[in-house]
């Protein structure tokens, strides 16, 4: 995802969004100077610069010649978050209270929406995290187990080099370098791996069978790992 995609997740169109960086790389700006500078039409030029001013990312000089202002990037994406997040508290007090929990296997696609559901899970968790992943992997949700920690959440890992993570119960053993394996709370399963990038697949469940299998090939690992280093130790 390149920086314009990532603005279009911030409520602008490409065209908006790309008028927008125009702004922030190169000042202030005309209509006009827009069109020239991005190759779009004067006519489609003005339309996306009264969208940014709407929509709150850019400001309007008046004069006898209009120029468009950029709003700090920070600034625009902190507002728009609070927004969000308005709107979410409001979504929360009329939020119908569903008929029944799905329990059965679902399956998550593309690399960014199985990491951000790792990282819900383990901001979620009340108790405990297991998780077996390759330090790349770990890497990209390292925050969410550092927060984890700092919460009490008991944090047992097995990775494929030894990291620094105080607080955690750490195992080191061979990884594949994109698969995931994570238990919270014995209540949340997800397995899979990213090896396929927007195509990667993993499984997320809350079916008991599937987490208990889960933990006991977890426990199966830990234990043998744990002879291993008692045999390097003698």
């Amino acid at each position: 995802m390149d920086h314009i995609d990532q603005m279009m997740a911030f409520g602008l169109t490409r065209q908006e969004a790309v008028v927008y960086w125009t702004l922030l790389a190169e000042g202030p700006l005309t209509g006009y100077e827009v069109a020239k500078s991005t190759g779009i039409s004067r006519s489609n030029g003005y339309t996306s610069l009264a969208n940014l001013v709407e929509k709150g990312a850019a400001y309007l000089e008046e004069g006898v010649v209009q120029r468009y202002y950029p709003r700090g990037l920070g600034e625009y994406c902190d507002s728009k978050i609070a927004q969000w997040r308005g709107y979410q508290k409001q979504l929360e007090k009329v939020l119908p209270e569903p008929k029944r929990r799905g329990e059965g296997y679902l399956t998550i696609k593309g690399e960014l929406q199985i990491l951000d559901k790792m990282q819900v899970m383990i901001r979620e968790a009340k108790k405990r995290i297991y998780l077996s992943v390759s330090e790349s992997v770990f890497n990209k949700v390292r925050c969410e187990v550092e927060e984890a920690i700092s919460r009490d959440i008991k944090m047992v890992l097995i990775v494929d080099q030894k990291i620094s993570l105080p607080g955690a119960v750490q195992y080191v053993g061979k990884q594949s370098s994109q698969t995931i394996r994570l238990i919270v709370d014995s209540e949340n399963v997800l397995t899979g791996d990213l090896e396929d990038g927007d195509h990667s697949t993993c499984l997320f469940s809350r079916k008991k069978n599937l987490i208990e299998l889960m933990k006991d090939s977890l426990r199966n690992e830990i234990k043998l790992l744990e002879q291993q280093e008692r045999k390097v130790e003698l």
